[in-house]
């Protein structure tokens, strides 16, 4: 998660960047919800794009961890888009989804539960 944090901030970075001098005044305010939706469906493109074409983002190759569905297929965007929006809120409730994980007996965090998905290592990848 930290090492996709990195990627994406640089994400967010060159996508306001190229949105601030696009706009006229050149300035973007404080608790802008269009900016804020933004940022998120960048996010959201970023990890969904990632996940149903690689069935891993840049950070996740780094430690070899694959996303794939219960059947160790590639996740279609549908369960994508569930992952997605569940680990939001997830993370908007302190973390407790990703918290479950560590109480769960196959070790799935709350967004794996609810989207049908899993994450492998390499060695486990078929």
């Amino acid at each position: 998660m930290f090492y996709d944090s990195i990627l994406l901030c640089s994400v967010f970075f060159c996508a306001t960047l190229i949105l601030i001098y696009s706009i006229g005044d050149g300035e973007i305010e404080s608790g802008n919800i269009f900016y804020t939706a933004f940022l998120i469906f960048l996010a959201y493109l970023y990890f969904c794009w990632h996940w149903t074409k690689g069935r891993q983002t840049l950070g996740m190759r780094s430690w070899y961890i694959y996303v794939v569905t219960e059947s160790n297929t590639t996740l279609n965007w549908k369960q994508a888009s569930l992952r997605f929006t569940a680990a939001l809120i997830s993370l908007v409730i302190l973390g407790l989804g990703f918290v479950w994980a560590l109480f769960d007996k196959q070790k799935l965090a709350l967004h794996d539960r609810l989207s049908k998905t899993k994450l492998i290592t390499h060695k486990n990848f078929e």
